[in-house]
């Protein structure tokens, strides 16, 4: 039988292996600075949206926190000039679940903003219940329509900007997605993996549509965070396996970093990065006959 010693020893054996297989995480190495450029994150008062805004405010970018709640992100505001020592960083109202809020923001961006470099499409609700002002299911009206919107309405302006990146946050949660049209239609939601995989054939899509523009985008999976999304975990044996298997927010920004500032990246638009590197998505979200198709439903879905 095995002893108590052989137990421990096989599972800190099994951890290590989980750990330098799934879990540890490579750094952005980009030293670019941003001095003149401009970037919106969207939900970024906190987690890895906040981590993001703050890398970005260091290096020199004027960065727009683009969040529902200006309380928190005030507070957010607050934090990132102390910390990066950049007064160039501001709140300006989002509420992805309503499109008519989108289309507001735009307008303010648009009118007091000359520049936009880089749009991090990165807010996201999950596994949550609800409806969004046009009544849309919230994943899949925050996690991609909101977001489709928002870079079309931007469009022009990174064009004129030029050279300029959009990154999308995805999952790899995306491999359980599954794109019904007609369910669609009916009920005018997804899960969360669907919506994730939404996130990654907008992406496709996007690209196919930029050729030739200099404006690049991708798709990441930012790996295991500890975020609003898992903070449902309670307990003591919740908080060990979260400190053990997840990430803090600063580590899970590395990848979304890395597509933002490596230079050279442009010939892998539309491709999904998982970190700090090129990754393979699942066979439907590099389907490219259904990311043509999802593109023409959230036109018709938001208005365009």
């Amino acid at each position: 039988k095995m002893s108590l010693l052989g137990y421990i020893a096989a599972a800190v054996g099994f951890y290590v292996f989980i750990y330098y297989t799934f879990l540890r995480r490579t750094r952005c190495k980009s030293l670019v600075k941003l001095y003149g450029k401009t970037a919106i994150v969207t939900g970024s008062n906190t987690g890895i949206g906040k981590a993001t805004a703050l890398a970005l405010a260091k290096r020199g970018a004027r960065v727009i926190l683009a969040c529902r709640s200006r309380g928190r992100a005030d507070a957010a505001v607050y934090d990132i000039r102390r910390e990066s020592g950049n007064q160039q960083v501001l709140f300006m109202a989002l509420d992805l679940s309503s499109l008519q809020s989108v289309r507001d923001f735009v307008q303010t961006f648009l009118k007091t903003e000359p520049r936009l470099d880089f749009l991090i499409n990165n807010a996201g609700v999950g596994h949550k219940q609800g409806r969004t002002r046009e009544g849309f299911g919230l994943e899949f009206g925050v996690n991609h329509l909101g977001h489709f919107l928002l870079t079309l309405l931007l469009l022009d302006r990174l064009k004129q900007c030029a050279p300029s990146r959009i990154v999308t946050l995805a999952s790899i949660a995306h491999y359980g997605g599954h794109i019904d049209f007609s369910l669609l239609d009916q009920t005018k939601d997804v899960d969360y993996s669907t919506s994730k995989l939404c996130n990654m054939l907008f992406t496709r899509e996007l690209a196919n549509r930029l050729e030739g523009t200099n404006v690049s985008c991708f798709s990441v999976h930012p790996g295991l965070v500890r975020t609003k999304l898992t903070r449902t975990m309670s307990g003591l044996l919740a908080a060990v396996l979260s400190k053990l298997f997840f990430l803090e927010p600063e580590e899970g920004a590395q990848t979304t970093l890395h597509c933002v500032l490596q230079e050279g990246l442009e010939p892998f638009s539309g491709r999904y990065f998982s970190n700090c590197a090129l990754a393979q998505g699942s066979a439907k979200s590099r389907d490219d006959a259904l990311a043509k198709k999802l593109w023409e439903v959230s036109e018709r879905l938001v208005g365009i």
